[in-house]
Formats: C-alpha cells, structure tokens, sequence
C-alpha cells in the first residue's frame, strides 16, 4: 500500500520548517529532479525524526484489549511483549498478522487522506511440556515453560515532501525531502512457570536500513545546479526484554474439605526491555546536478562510506493488573514508560523525549463451551489507550489517544484443535497539538493456528 505519489499541497508541516529558511510550503513537485530511487510505503512527516514511527508490537488479540500486554496471558494465544505468558501456553501457536491503517491528516491549512498497510508480525510458540502428555502420566501440571520465536517490524520511516521557502538572497527555493526503511527484530523468547509465578525473557536481534534524502533547488535562477544531501545507516545488534506474571488463585473448599481453584484469579505483571547500545554504520553523499537535465555536471562534493556508530536505544517498563473469571471475563489495566529521554544515534544525532503510556482492556466470552451457539463463544474485546510520542515539534510533544475494538472467532480444525482468527479496529487521533493532527482507523487480523499434538508422546498397551 504505497503512498509514493502523495504530496503535500495541502499540508505546510511546520514541523519540517526548521530544514528550510523563512517562506511557506508548497507541494508543486518539479519534474527532472534527479532523486535517488526512494519509495515510501507510507507518508508520515514525524517519521523523519528518530527510527521513525514505532511500529506495534503486540498481536491481534492484544490490539482489541487497548494493547494490554503486562498481564495478558492465553492458552491458545502468544503474547511477546511479556515473555512470561508462553509458560501459559496449551498448544503450539503459529501466528501471523497483518494491518491496514487509513489516516487522515491535516494542519491549519487543510488535510490530506494516506492508506498504509504491511505484514505486522510472523511467530511461533509452544509449551515445553504437552499437557496431553502430563494428562496420560497424571502428573501435576505444577511447572512448565514456553519457548516461541519471532519476527516483526518495529519502526517505519516513509515521507514524501516538498517545501518552499523564499528569501531576499537566493529568491525562491524548494526542499524536496523523501524517506524510506525502518527497523525489524528478531526474537528468541522462553518462559519458566512454577505453580503462579512465570519469569521469562526475550533476546532481540534489532537490524534494518534507513534512508534520508533531501534536495535544494533554487527555481528562480536558470541553470542553477541542485543540492543533494543523502543519507543511509543501517542498525544492527542484540537487546534483552524481559517479563514476570504471578497469578493469585482463588479457592472453595470441596466436597472433601479441600481447597480447591474455583476459576478466579488476580494476575500481575510486569516487563520490559533493557537499555543498550547497537551498531550502525552509514553512508554520506553531497552532490550538486542539473535539475532540469539541461547542463550535463555532476559534482560529488563529498562521499564517506563505512562510518561507524552507534544507537543507544532505550530502556521500557510496564506493570499492570488483570482480574480474570476463567473463560468468561478476563479485565486489565496498566501503566509504563521509556526513557527515550537517553536514545542517542551517531549517524543521525537529535533528541527525544520520555514518553507514558495507560491502557485498559476487557474480553468477554458468553459461554465458552456453548455447543448450539457459534457466537456464544466468540471472544469480544474492547480497550482503550493513552500514550506519548518521543518526538517534539517545537516544544510541543506528540501524542495518542485511542479506542480498540475486537472480536475472536474460534475455529475447530481436525483433531479437535482450536484455532482463532483475530480482528480488532483501532479509531484513534495522533499528532502535535495545533501542528499536525492525524485521525486514523487501524484494522489489524490475526491468524493463531493452535496444533497441542505437537511432541505429543504416544504410547501402545
């Protein structure tokens, strides 16, 4: 879903006024400039600062709950961002998602509409112990763990502008500014479960490649040579995350004075990732041409390649608290922060600021093993989220405010797996207050494709 031909005619982003000098924007772009082949899948002018825009991570269960990812745990549904929960894992889990966002963005002088949209994540989980296999031994399924892998993108950059400046020494002058890459992660996840209490951790592979271009022209005099100014760094490192969950059961006393679980429970968590630098290593071009094809220069003021760097990327945390009434209501909150207050890039220096983040979440199954009702057992999700943005646009700090719905319709598949399919829409508003606001509707589907035969030991009489 490429945005590769949206331009800014209606939107003098502010924000980018700092690259240019006095004069307003306009959005004409001049045939024969000579870019380098850049091609953003999406138009987002705060995507020039930092990584560009952080990309979600959680899945499309989660994305229906407001993003709940501190106490969310599932038998038959994988949640990362807190590696405890794969100690919860019933069935091997193979999830795939994908997104399709439409924004509309718009400044003080009028709005443009952009659609995005790509693969959000590919991961695989299982338990270390099957419980079929604990079943058949009758062995107490007091501990067990989880182990999944994963990969997903974790920021987008992709901007496609022009902007106009006019000033009494060089007469008028367009910026024409293009971006394009991002960030991926690759992720080893494994979880350790002894009666309640879940401990697990993440190792991070981080690696991508961003591109920058920007290209000065003076339009007002003939033959005037262009400038270009274009710069690539590629990121490339390890990172920890972590993650804890304690599940506080509660008991009614049987029929033979025992305590004994009764379907409810209390469940905290907490995780997050650990701050580190990673490498980066970049390329430098500035050049001079002929906009216009007309006069055959070229003249590469300066080129370096192969510089090193680093990227010190920021430590995160969230706690949170859920009440669930086994297969039935499952209700949670939390709170969290990161400290991108600390992020450093050499290749690209430029600062940011610490962000927050709340969000509520509610899932509701009328009857779980309804067997005349299909959407009896459907699982309905809603949620809510608040949070910050690193970036600041004139002293102003940008933000997210955002309603989630989402439903998972469960699937029977041969040998009487369960499988889901998850869909949740997002309807949210974004932006620097007064600058640039951007309302969008973000759909996200989810497959979850659950198979408990997996290291299923089988044995003859």
């Amino acid at each position: 879903m490429s945005t590769n031909n949206f331009r800014t005619s209606l939107l003098p982003f502010a924000l980018l006024l700092v690259l240019v000098t006095g004069g307003g924007v306009a959005a004409q772009t001049s045939p024969g400039l000579d870019f380098v082949d850049i091609r953003p899948k999406q138009n987002s002018p705060l995507s020039r600062f930092g990584l560009g825009d952080p990309m979600d991570q959680v899945h499309a269960a989660a994305a229906g709950m407001g993003a709940l990812q501190s106490t969310y745990q599932d038998a038959f549904h994988l949640n990362l961002l807190n590696p405890a929960s794969l100690a919860s894992l019933q069935a091997t889990s193979f999830e795939v998602g994908i997104y399709a966002r439409n924004s509309e963005l718009t400044d003080a002088s009028g709005s443009a509409n952009a659609w995005q949209g790509n693969l959000r994540y590919i991961a695989l989980g299982f338990p270390l112990r099957n419980p079929i296999n604990l079943s058949l031994d009758r062995m107490l399924n007091s501990w067990n763990g989880g182990m999944a892998f994963s990969l997903a993108p974790t920021t987008l950059v992709g901007y496609d502008l022009e902007l106009r400046s006019d000033n009494e020494q060089t007469g008028p002058t367009s910026n024409q500014l293009r971006g394009t890459g991002g960030a991926y992660r690759f992720t080893w996840s494994t979880a350790l479960r002894y009666r309640g209490l879940s401990g697990g951790l993440n190792v991070n592979y981080n690696f991508g490649k961003i591109t920058n271009s920007r290209i000065l022209a003076f339009d007002s005099i003939p033959e005037a040579l262009a400038t270009e100014f274009l710069e690539e760094f590629s990121v490339s490192g390890f990172s920890l995350g972590y993650g804890v969950q304690y599940a506080f059961n509660f008991t009614d006393l049987n029929e033979e004075g025992l305590r004994m679980p009764n379907g409810k429970r209390i469940i905290v968590g907490a995780n997050g990732t650990l701050g580190g630098n990673i490498d980066t290593e970049s390329s430098l071009l500035f050049r001079k041409f002929s906009p216009t094809g007309n006069v055959s220069i070229r003249d590469t003021v300066r080129f370096e390649e192969g510089i090193g760097g680093k990227v010190n990327l920021p430590a995160s945390y969230s706690v949170g608290l859920a009440f669930e009434d086994a297969n039935r209501l499952f209700v949670g909150a939390e709170y969290g922060g990161t400290g991108y207050g600390s992020y450093t890039n050499d290749a690209q220096p430029e600062d940011l600021a610490d962000t927050k983040r709340a969000a509520v979440g509610i899932q509701y199954i009328p009857n779980y093993d309804s067997y005349n009702s299909y959407w009896k057992r459907v699982r309905y999700r809603l949620g809510a989220r608040m949070e910050d943005d690193p970036r600041v646009v004139n002293g102003v700090q940008a933000r997210r405010n955002a309603v989630t719905l989402g439903v998972g319709l469960p699937i029977r598949l041969p040998r009487q797996q369960v499988s889901f399919v998850d869909l949740a829409v997002e309807y949210g508003k974004f932006g620097v207050p007064d600058i640039l606001d951007e309302t969008y509707v973000q759909f996200t589907l989810g497959f979850s494709l659950n198979d408990n035969s997996w290291f299923f030991k089988r044995k003859l009489n």
